[in-house]
């Protein structure tokens, strides 16, 4: 990450990516999405490109994909 700026508390990631900040803790909670970095404070914080991979699952959820199945396409993807 170059620079501090662009990261964006859970609220705000939320806010951008067009979903509720449960479904983001959720999204977290089952492994589709990590923070990018964690504050001082321990806040979780995301950057651009893990708002648009949490646009990407919304997408596909509403799509008729089930949050497991994202899952583990997101798995076999990184390996």
């Amino acid at each position: 990450m170059k620079s501090k700026e662009k990261l964006m508390s859970i609220g705000k990631a939320a806010k951008q990516a067009g979903v509720s900040t449960q479904s983001l803790q959720y999204y977290i909670m089952v492994g589709l999405v990590k923070p990018t970095s964690t504050s001082r404070t321990n806040r979780r914080m995301f950057d651009d490109k893990a708002v648009e991979r949490i646009k990407l699952i919304k997408k596909l959820n509403k799509s008729g994909y089930p949050l497991r199945a994202i899952r583990e396409l997101f798995l076999a993807r990184a390996t």
